[in-house]
């Protein structure tokens, strides 16, 4: 036998042991299918599915050392694996590595996006990142929350201090000293207040935001006609409902649809400054 026929009749093999792995899978028998990815493995050891359905059973079960193993092999096999990149993420952010966490996220965002921008991967992803920065985010505004109100307390009880050593040279004014203090106090506040105002949340604006789900733009793009809409939810309204744009009821094709680099840095920019908008209802 040749090995050709050999390596054709080893590569059968392992797609067998795949199906298989599969459908002990669908049957919540992680164990199983661990031990039948594991076979395929080892017959053909640079497939890279191989490697993220078993890490996808690790997922299952909690072990995420194993999801990042199996995950970071087979990114060495396909730099573009979308699942590789996702599960990567989640298992770093299960260690608190926030910051790489988030960023194989985002990479697997971008690569989903470039290969279905409608697919449920991208809508899974979008979710988990957002859930990622809205967390950091939160870590982070309770800290300085904390930090603001220590620092307000510090200068309130140093300007009382100068106060009373003020009001003890200038009896005969004691009127106008305690309504110099309580300006003095209010401006105080003032100043922590605006400085605590991105923390508070408010409301997205309107222009980033798309005219049909009325959310916060992910991948936006602009029509002909000069309107931005969600990528996934104008590519749905042309397929389900008709290839017309839905505001300016003019003819609208997949084709035409150009993205909107403007409104999706705008909403990077605004994500940065109020992570808050991250959090999904």
């Amino acid at each position: 036998m040749s090995p050709t026929v050999d390596a054709a009749a080893v590569a059968k093999q392992a797609e067998q042991l795949r199906q298989e792995g599969n459908f002990c899978f669908k049957k919540d028998r992680f164990g199983a299918a661990i031990d039948a990815y594991t076979e395929a493995i080892a017959l053909c050891p640079n497939v890279p599915i191989y490697w993220t359905n078993r890490a996808l059973c690790h997922r299952k079960r909690n072990d995420w050392k194993r999801v990042e193993e199996d995950c970071r092999r087979a990114i060495q096999i396909d730099h573009h694996s979308v699942k590789a990149h996702y599960m990567l993420g989640l298992a770093l952010l299960e260690r608190q590595e926030y910051a790489e966490g988030v960023k194989e996220l985002e990479k697997s965002l971008d690569l989903g996006r470039g290969a279905n921008p409608q697919g449920y991967m991208v809508e899974e992803i979008w979710l988990e990142l957002a859930k990622a920065k809205y967390m950091e985010w939160e870590h982070v505004s309770t800290k300085r929350s904390w930090e603001l109100q220590s620092l307000k307390e510090i200068c309130e009880a140093a300007l009382k201090e100068k106060q009373l050593l003020d009001s003890s040279h200038t009896k005969g004014f004691l009127d106008e000293n305690t309504k110099s203090n309580a300006e003095q106090l209010e401006a105080l506040s003032k100043v922590f207040q605006k400085a605590a105002e991105n923390d508070i949340p408010t409301e997205v604006p309107d222009y980033l935001c798309c005219k049909i789900s009325l959310d916060i733009f992910r991948d936006p793009v602009i029509t002909p006609g000069g309107v931005t809409y969600e990528r996934a939810v104008i590519l749905d309204h042309l397929e389900k409902v008709g290839r017309f744009d839905p505001i300016t009821r003019e003819p609208l094709y997949k084709s035409q649809l150009v993205p909107n680099l403007a409104i999706k840095e705008a909403v990077r920019a605004f994500l940065n400054k109020h992570g808050w908008g991250y959090k999904m209802d």
